[in-house]
């Protein structure tokens, strides 16, 4: 007989949706021609153009694997590297029109993949709370 989900541990829950969520955003950001780690750069190219290395710093990854994310989205026209005027050895990363687009494409994504909660700012509010705990030192 199999376990109801109503009876699984807070951990083992959370682990499950992070893996259905993941599995769906996923399928649907491949569906625009994006990976999760795209997704990221281009929504913190938002405010403007970066170095890569304030990128990495800003999605909280190594510098080589923003250079790889980095890589793909130029070779898929969504941002473009210029060298910084001020330090050539530096990159900086800014957005295409293309890129602009992409990130708009996904604005409303949340709201078409996953079901509507009662209390969303709760959800959010201890999820937030999880990640800063449980990443404290890690970063």
């Amino acid at each position: 007989m199999s376990e109801s989900v109503d009876d699984w541990p807070l951990g083992r829950l959370l682990s499950m949706a992070a893996r259905l969520v993941e599995h769906s955003w996923n399928d649907a950001l491949e569906q625009r021609g994006l990976t999760h780690a795209g997704l990221i750069a281009l929504h913190f190219l938002d405010a403007g153009p970066l170095n890569q290395t304030e990128l990495a710093r800003s999605a909280r990854v190594e510098n080589q694997t923003m250079s790889r994310t980095v890589e793909r989205l130029e070779r898929e026209g969504l941002v473009r590297r210029e060298a910084d005027p001020r330090d050539r050895r530096r990159q900086i990363v800014s957005r295409t029109e293309a890129g602009t687009a992409a990130w708009a494409s996904t604005r409303d994504l949340e709201a078409e993949l996953f079901p509507r909660l009662e209390h969303p700012d709760h959800l959010r509010a201890q999820l937030i709370e999880i990640i800063h705990r449980s990443s404290e030192g890690r970063w």
